[in-house]
Formats: C-alpha cells, sequence, structure tokens
C-alpha cells in the first residue's frame, strides 16, 4: 500500500508563492505492511514525528527518510510531480529480495479483501440511511 500526506498551513491569499520548500518523508520505500498481517503501528511513525518536530519545525534535519525540495526545483519536475523518491528500493535490484509468489499472492488478497470489506460497509451505510 502507498500513500503520501501532505501537510499545509492556511495562509491568507497571496499573488506570490507562501511555499519555499517542501519536506518528505519516505516510510514507503523497503518496507513491506500489509492490511492485516504486518499493520502499520504508532512505532512506524516515531521516526517521522521526530524528524517533522511538530514543536520546532524550523530545527528540522534532513535524514535518510526525510529530504527537503525547494519549490522552484519541484516546479521544474515532469508535470510538476511531486511523487519524488530519492532511496534505492532493494526488491527492484535483485530478484532474490523479492517474497516468495505465495506471499505476494496473500498479500495482494489481504489488500483486496480489506477494499471489499470496506466498499461493504460503506454500502451498508449508505442502504441504512435510505
Amino acid at each position: 500500500m502507498k500513500a503520501n500526506v501532505l501537510f499545509f498551513e492556511k495562509k491568507p491569499a497571496s499573488e506570490e508563492a507562501h511555499t519555499e520548500e517542501v519536506w518528505y518523508y519516505d516510510l514507503r520505500t523497503n518496507k513491506h505492511f500489509t492490511l492485516k498481517q504486518n499493520p502499520i503501528t504508532y512505532e512506524d511513525f516515531e521516526d517521522f514525528i521526530e524528524c517533522y518536530k511538530p514543536g520546532n519545525r524550523g530545527a528540522r534535519e534532513e535524514t535518510e527518510r526525510f529530504k527537503k525540495y525547494d519549490y522552484e526545483e519541484l516546479l521544474e519536475r515532469d508535470n510538476v510531480s511531486l511523487d519524488v523518491t530519492w532511496l534505492q528500493d532493494d526488491s527492484l535490484q535483485d530478484v532474490e529480495d523479492l517474497p516468495e509468489p505465495e506471499v505476494l499472492a496473500n498479500d495482494i488478497t489481504e489488500n483486496l479483501q480489506a477494499a471489499l470489506d470496506q466498499f461493504e460497509q460503506v454500502q451498508n451505510e449508505l442502504q441504512e440511511g435510505d
């Protein structure tokens, strides 16, 4: 499962961009989370919280997983893409590092079942509202 989380600060409208830099934390490269067997936990976010420095964002420093990109640099990207990667995905380098097909199939089935369960829950809530 891959997801990006964006944080915005509410600022008054302006002709000029308030953004000077964008910080990225990569929690997905070389990590393997699933919805049931290996779900993401609070402990998985502890490094992010330390890097983010919610009480003192001016003291942020780059780490292996936490990088800063300048606004102008991001504007120059193809289609102004914010999908930035810098860590090398070990699973793409060596086929030997890939999980066994049975594990991959199980993960896919688990994720699809969880998604189906969520859709059924939404459907039930919509039907109850009628």
